[in-house]
């Protein structure tokens, strides 16, 4: 699969002025429900009303969805506002039925994402189908899995296609229910530009006052909309209470998004920009010329402990770097996010430059 402006061709077809927004419940509760919420998202930017029907939970015991019967209420709400329709499928009889109903936009959740059998099992129900299919990105951080969900859809005559990003678990504690790690979707950007990208601020954040923050980080980075979950009453919501918005909510939050110009045309700042980005250039150059002389030292490491017989890994000197670069990252405004990770990379690469020399005969 290669990058093609004509993946765009379904978002560009809506001439929208503004990101796509897709809205409405977490899940489907009651038909009053669905039809009080679509209602009041007629006087926001949403152009689709989302809903899950079929709700798999991580543990059993939790609601998990009203199943088929929910179609028709979303048909119902389709047919008072003239909303398009999106829900989650998760296998061939979702598919079938979702179709059936003139679903308008179907997408992949992050659990089915993982598993290649699944994926294929929705693309070859979905074969040829002219419908809009959004995947999401898989529960772990593996550009080449979600990359790989896009292309089996595409093989079977998919062409209207977009991706989810709705952040990636982890076993470390952070803010975010799920982690954003922004990296991996601007690689997928780059890879193909032409992709929609949607942001899924609801699963990143997992509650509500951090959502707002997060989509300007998207419009900052380009993204082409939002799917957000959005319910009339989010704190007696069946299921994800905490990460539910209000239709008003989400109404002023679209006013208060800022959306930026791709390219600045003015000259001062085309110039300003350049002279800074030398600069950055230089210092980057600058910065691989340290490592290389770095791992040079680890080099010479490597080869004494080979001459005295010492391990490659020794975790009482590693923690005491660790500590003090974080504190040293602290007094040049540096996370301790971006800390950790750096030196975790330079760590991995000198323990790796370490083994080859103690391997070498």
């Amino acid at each position: 699969m290669k990058n093609n402006k004509h993946l765009k061709t379904w978002l560009d077809n809506m001439s929208l002025s503004h990101p796509l927004v897709i809205a409405g419940p977490c899940s489907a509760e009651t038909e009053e429900q669905v039809l009080n919420i679509a209602h009041q998202l007629k006087d926001t930017d949403a152009t689709v009303l989302r809903a899950g029907l079929w709700k798999p939970r991580t543990r059993p015991g939790n609601f998990e969805g009203v199943g088929s019967k929910g179609l028709k209420w979303l048909q119902r709400a389709k047919d008072e506002t003239g909303l398009m329709l999106a829900t989650e499928v998760a296998n061939a009889k979702h598919v079938e039925e979702a179709l059936q109903h003139d679903i308008d936009i179907l997408w992949i959740g992050a659990r089915s994402t993982v598993s290649p059998f699944i994926v294929q099992e929705i693309a070859e129900a979905l074969k040829g189908t002219d419908k809009i299919v959004l995947v999401k990105n898989p529960v772990s951080p593996d550009l080449a899995l979600w990359l790989g969900a896009i292309e089996r859809l595409h093989k079977e005559n998919v062409n209207n296609l977009g991706v989810i990003h709705r952040g990636f678990s982890s076993y470390e504690k952070t803010i975010y229910r799920n982690n954003p790690e922004w990296q991996i979707p601007i690689d997928l950007q780059n890879r193909f530009p032409d992709l929609p990208m949607i942001l899924d601020p609801s699963h990143i954040a997992g509650r509500r006052d951090l959502i707002f923050d997060i989509c300007q980080t998207a419009l900052d980075l380009n993204y082409n909309g939002f799917i957000i979950e959005t319910h009339h009453d989010p704190d007696n919501a069946w299921s994800d209470a905490k990460q539910q918005i209000t239709p008003e909510v989400l109404r002023q939050m679209t006013i208060d998004l800022r959306l930026r110009k791709k390219v600045g045309e003015d000259a001062a700042y085309k110039n300003k920009i350049a002279k800074l980005r030398m600069k950055i250039e230089d210092i980057d150059n600058k910065l691989i010329n340290s490592f290389g002389k770095r791992m040079q030292i680890a080099d010479k490491i490597g080869l004494l402990k080979k001459e005295n017989n010492v391990a490659i890994l020794q975790s009482k000197r590693w923690n005491e770097i660790l500590d003090r670069m974080i504190i040293e990252g602290e007094t040049n405004h540096l996370s301790e996010e971006f800390i950790l990770k750096m030196y975790q990379a330079i760590h991995q690469e000198s323990i790796n430059h370490q083994k080859r020399v103690i391997n070498e005969k």
